[in-house]
């Protein structure tokens, strides 16, 4: 029998009212959400009804995210749901080191807002954009970026979908030598260029904040987007890496199933981790939250 694995999504798939429905039906949630606006009053007020704009201020957008990721983990979790593994994508690696036991869920909350607010912090400093691109393989979009100075592929998704991070300015030509070479750029509404160099010193003083935080081995193993290994390196070090390295996302999850996972819980409000995984693997099975929920709920 193949092992359950859930996935902690990252930023991108915010919206306005998201985790309500749960913290209306499930007081497993509803408590999530309370512990996090102790912590940050107001952070269940801008999931529930924040301004779309406001929720794509990287400050914000970690912070609700996070509340709400672990809202939905803690309702699976009550009604007997538990992984053989996790991973996150980018800041959703936070909250799966939390639901994996690498530090307590208060601890993970206040750490995910200070990594917000440092890597706003370094957005503001420079003019920068990320794109997706796609239809054209990884080695492709690395060379592609290799012709315009800081330009990077940073996001390793899944086949035929790579994200790229850098100056603003160089994006239209950018864009162009995408087309010209038989693909489709696609920007993305975020603000900054993360999980590159742009963000070496957001990931200094992130690591700073971790020697302070008291960290510990998961219980569950879990797939660091740095190695796409499960951690075996101090857990401060690869968390602080990770801010301005690339996610080797379609590599975790080859590994995650090599290692027997064949059922995906993504763990967040949207769904473009199951779209990935589905590309990465059309054998297994990947399935929102609130769909396997469903499910559990149905049996």
């Amino acid at each position: 029998m193949g092992k359950l694995a859930f996935v902690f999504s990252g930023q991108g798939d915010q919206y306005p009212g998201m985790g309500r429905e749960a913290a209306e039906k499930y007081s497993a949630a509803a408590r999530v959400y309370k512990m996090c606006d102790r912590l940050r009053p107001g952070t269940s007020a801008q999931c529930f009804g924040g301004r779309e704009e406001e929720l794509r201020e990287t400050k914000n957008t970690q912070p609700c995210l996070f509340a709400t990721e672990l809202a939905l983990a803690a309702v699976l979790e009550e009604r007997g749901v538990h992984p053989a593994m996790a991973a996150g994508f980018s800041l959703g690696e936070v909250a799966a080191a939390a639901f994996c036991g690498v530090m307590d869920w208060e601890t993970g909350f206040s750490l995910v807002c200070r990594r917000g607010e440092l890597m706003q912090r370094e957005a503001e400093r420079f003019e920068t954009a990320m794109a997706a691109v796609l239809k054209l393989p990884a080695q492709e979009v690395e060379r592609l970026c290799g012709q315009f100075s800081q330009l990077y592929p940073v996001n390793y998704n899944c086949p035929g979908q790579t994200t790229v991070s850098g100056l603003a300015e160089r994006m239209p030509d950018f864009f162009a030598a995408v087309k010209a070479a038989g693909g489709k750029a696609v920007p993305l509404a975020v603000k900054g260029a993360f999980h590159s160099p742009f963000m070496k010193e957001a990931a200094k003083d992130f690591a700073a904040v971790l020697a302070k935080a008291e960290l510990r081995p998961g219980s569950i193993p879990l797939y660091g987007n740095l190695t796409a290994r499960p951690y075996q390196e101090e857990p401060a070090e690869l968390l602080a890496r990770q801010i301005c390295s690339p996610v080797r996302w379609e590599e975790s999850i080859r590994n995650m199933i090599a290692e027997g996972a064949d059922t995906f819980v993504e763990i967040g409000p949207g769904r473009s981790l199951t779209g990935m995984i589905r590309r990465i693997d059309s054998g297994v099975t990947a399935k929102t939250a609130m769909e396997y929920l469903a499910e559990v709920e149905g049996c």
